[in-house]
């Protein structure tokens, strides 16, 4: 038997007055009541203007006269939303709400409020669905939807999530957000308006500004995953006493998929907090349904990917997603231990955070450090053992032979100038410049998508390391990787004289000569991260500028293996074309060891690795 409707019984006259209409919604066979405000005066183009709170906790006069003198001086706002908890649990905030409660004092602007996010405020709800609670005050509810004639839809979602089923009154459970899902998403679904949530969503800070709580605990994984799947273009929440706008993030996968609206999170602090941290936002916003298609999915400059998604998702270091102290450790690798003594024949490494416990380990035998192959072709090692290594973490292990793990007997070794935690920097055999290096993984990862979080990060300080290296002697940096034909990712890192070319002409010469041979550049849109674009396995070759605009293009077929070098060496940039191909620049072994040495001992002011 279908329950009946929740009864709104003698509350319709006050909600008529209000000027409020009921919409009645099934969710999962059981009938729930929402209430949409009906605002008279504005048209399906003119804005709703909003106005957003942070955790009141029954400080409802501070509040309200707050809004009285924003509404002096800006007009007056169509509603207010409140996440977070509303009500407080001290004698004056419960005499304070019986002022409301009796008519005494009246609330200056519709207000819409979410329910008890701890056991304490659950008694100040005398019901788990929507309700009236005082003139101008409105209970949404547990969890649901509603619309109001403007169009403007607002999803919310009060409490905490549950711990444990059944879930108490002022939590949530998995099965309140697949009810609220289900009656939103379809075929022609394109999003919320608003998401209302007291808790944060778990790893929103992933790719964005860092806020000033503590990630380790902060956030709800529930939340971040309805987030996701409801993509709000404004999300408010709560209850971290702090007030954090995070950079707006984009709902679609760029290159593979048609553009849509970007969201924003808005975390707000505590009303009247003694920080002064902002606790009230106001904004406009013209209903999604009502918006023009090409105006909705402009994405701003500092649009960043969907914190939700992808490396978010599977990547446990970075989200702290079920995270524990033993997932935490990096996966293996082999330290060498170097001589103190500066400028030996020997390369360096990390000077910090190193015991003196060393084992044995073999030294290089042949094998290559080339720039375009992966493979055997040229030879780059010795039969001597150029320092001890001991074994310290686990990195991903190859499953034969590789020529670029450092742990292999197969790596020349004599090139290698820094190694890193997670990276290590090796001067490229045959090279287009004396400074021609690479950056590479020391544990066996294919490309830059396969890399874990901690591994991107050291990556990314060698690449701002070498940056620095090349501007102190006039150079600019072009970066780029061939995940084509290739087992180990080699980033090559190549400088190109200032007095060369400009950054717009390196641009051209790529695109020009990819033109050339039947080939499209396409530029990644900043803040883009290269694993939305191409997911592990996919064949692919990039380039970054020291401007920092990308250009990526998916390989279909065939690829020149030396177009990198071919774009660098041309007329149009460094005019050496006869080094086009690394086979046609290699060095004697004794040459391969006095240029190394010389690099090694210009890049040590620069080198992260070998700080205390």
């Amino acid at each position: 038997m279908v329950p009946p409707l929740v009864s709104v019984g003698p509350l319709l006259p006050t909600l008529q007055a209000a000027k409020i209409q009921t919409t009645h919604f099934n969710i999962s066979n059981i009938f729930w009541t929402f209430t949409a405000w009906k605002i008279h005066q504005i048209m399906e183009e003119k804005p709703v203007r909003v106005l957003a709170c942070g955790d009141v906790e029954g400080r409802l006069t501070a509040l309200f006269n707050r809004v009285n003198t924003i509404q002096k001086k800006a007009g007056q706002f169509d509603l207010l939303l409140c996440v977070g908890e509303f009500f407080g649990t001290t004698p004056e905030a419960a005499a304070e709400w019986q002022q409301y409660k009796t008519g005494a004092k009246k609330a200056p602007i519709h207000t819409y409020i979410l329910g008890a996010a701890s056991q304490e405020t659950v008694k100040s709800f005398p019901s788990a669905d929507g309700c009236e609670l005082a003139e101008n005050i409105t209970y949404l509810g547990r969890r649901g939807v509603f619309t109001g004639v403007s169009g403007l839809q607002i999803a919310y979602v009060s409490g905490r999530e549950a711990s444990q089923e059944p879930a108490p009154a002022h939590c949530f459970s998995p099965k309140d957000l697949s009810a609220l899902v289900a009656t939103l998403t379809s075929s022609k679904f394109r999003g919320v308006d608003v998401l209302l949530t007291s808790q944060w969503p778990r790893g929103v800070w992933q790719y964005g500004n860092t806020p000033e709580v503590n990630t380790k605990f902060c956030g709800s994984s529930s939340v971040a995953n309805l987030a996701d799947k409801l993509k709000p273009r404004y999300h408010f929440a709560a209850l971290e006493g702090a007030h954090y706008e995070r950079l707006p993030y984009r709902n679609h996968v760029v290159l593979q998929e048609n553009a849509q609206h970007v969201s924003r999170f808005i975390s707000l602090a505590t009303v009247n907090n003694p920080a002064k941290k902002k606790y009230l936002y106001a904004f406009n916003i013209v209903p999604l349904k009502s918006m023009d298609p090409s105006e909705l999915v402009k994405q701003p400059q500092d649009v960043t990917e969907n914190p939700y998604r992808g490396a978010a998702k599977t990547d446990k270091l970075k989200t702290g997603f079920n995270t524990t102290a033993e997932e935490e450790e990096p996966a293996g690798q082999f330290f060498f231990d170097l001589s103190s003594k500066r400028g030996g024949g020997g390369f360096r490494g990390r000077g910090r955070k190193r015991d003196h416990h060393h084992g044995d380990g073999p030294g290089g035998r042949d094998g290559h450090h080339g720039d375009g192959q992966g493979g055997r072709d040229g030879n780059h090692g010795d039969g001597q053992n150029q320092g001890q290594f001991k074994q310290q973490r686990r990195h991903p292990q190859p499953t034969g032979p590789c020529w670029f793990c450092l742990a292999s007997p197969q790596v020349e070794k004599h090139l290698v100038i820094s190694i890193g935690e997670h990276c290590y920097l090796a001067m490229a055999k045959g090279g287009l410049t004396p400074e021609h290096m690479l950056i590479l993984p020391i544990g066996h990862y294919q490309s830059v998508v396969d890399l874990s979080s901690e591994v991107v990060m050291e990556m990314e300080k060698y690449k701002m390391a070498l940056k620095s290296f090349y501007q102190k002697r006039g150079e600019r940096c072009v970066t780029f990787e061939r995940n084509y034909r290739s087992q180990h990712l080699q980033l090559q890192v190549v400088p190109v004289p200032l007095s060369r070319c400009a950054t717009a002409d390196l641009k051209e010469a790529f695109m020009v000569q990819a033109q050339e041979q039947n080939m499209e550049l396409m530029e990644i849109p900043e803040h883009t991260d290269l694993k939305q674009i191409a997911p592990p396995g996919t064949p692919y070759f990039y380039v970054e500028l020291d401007s920092g605009e990308k250009l990526y293009y998916r390989i279909q077929k065939h690829f020149p293996l030396q177009f990198g070098r071919e774009v660098l060496a041309s007329e149009a940039v460094l005019n050496i074309p006869t080094r086009a191909d690394w086979k046609e620049c290699k060095q004697t072994r004794e040459e391969e060891d006095q240029s190394s040495k010389q690099l090694r001992d210009a890049f040590q002011p620069f080198d992260f690795a070998l700080e205390d």
